[in-house]
């Protein structure tokens, strides 16, 4: 029986021995590493950059030797002194708004290639008088004295020294330019403006004739206190056209080959050649 005890001691023995032995040797099975995958950088957001500025078309070089013209507020009187010294003062008084007349030109210039011109922006007096029409049994068609309503003023334009206006153009130009971004344009040039809708007026039709007109109908008891001013063209052609072209319709044939006459001599002025493409 000792002997026994003896065998079994000396087996556990050698088990516990190759048990040590092999744990020292066999490091216990971990989990593989998770891998850490970085996420990938995230790019910078591309620079905003403003879009680029349109070429001018129609540049307006400023006459040599310029001095440094006051602020758009505050040239009032240089601008009055140079067009009165240009068109006379009696000229200026009849026919001219002179006050702010840079921000009233750059507006007006502008309307006149729109479809409505409102008149209290004009850098010109009203007209005097008022629109006349005759009524036959054809219709009612713009008054053959009409025409003779608007006679002073294209005698006064059709003397105007085309170059000397221009001149007088180019020095004011700074003033018209900042007038035509402050209206809304920052990135655009009022004189590719004028150029611009200098040939919108020059493409005014020419019809014979009479050109007929009509009122809109009235709905309601209230009439209008001056209906003369609602008058349009019966044809939808003519009053689809933009409020430059139906103004120098209503002023009669005569008188809008005269003014179109004046227009093309400014724009050889203003613009030598038209651009290419």
């Amino acid at each position: 029986m000792k002997k026994m005890w003896l065998w079994l001691g000396l087996i556990l023995a050698l088990i516990a021995i190759g048990a040590y032995f092999w744990l020292r040797q066999a490091p216990p099975q971990l989990p593989p590493p998770i891998a850490v995958v970085s996420p990938p950088p995230i790019a910078p957001p591309p620079a905003v950059t403003p879009p680029p500025k349109p070429a001018i078309s129609y540049p307006v070089p400023l006459p040599p030797g310029i001095t440094k013209l006051p602020p758009l507020g505050q040239a009032g009187d240089f601008v009055k002194d140079h067009i009165t010294e240009l068109l006379g003062a009696k000229n200026v008084k009849i026919f001219l708004q002179l006050d702010d007349f840079a921000r009233r030109v750059v507006a007006t210039v502008d309307n006149l290639g729109r479809s409505l011109a409102p008149p209290r922006m004009w850098p010109i007096n009203p007209t005097p008088g008022r629109f006349t029409v005759d009524t036959g049994s054809d219709g009612t068609v713009i008054g053959a004295k009409n025409e003779a309503r608007y006679a002073p003023f294209v005698a006064f334009v059709d003397a105007v020294d085309a170059g000397r206006a221009v001149e007088l153009y180019k020095l004011l130009y700074p003033l018209f330019q900042h007038a035509y971004e402050e209206l809304g344009y920052p990135r655009k040039y009022f004189n590719d403006r004028l150029v611009a809708v200098i040939d919108l007026l020059l493409e005014t039709p020419e019809p014979p004739g009479p050109l007929k007109v009509e009122l809109p109908t009235i709905h309601g008891p209230i009439k209008p206190t001056h209906p003369w001013l609602l008058y349009r063209f019966s044809d939808p052609a003519l009053e689809g056209l933009t409020s430059g072209q139906k103004i120098l319709l209503r002023v009669g044939r005569g008188n809008e080959l005269r003014l179109k006459a004046k227009l093309r001599e400014i724009r050889k002025l203003i613009a030598a050649e038209k651009p290419n493409g």
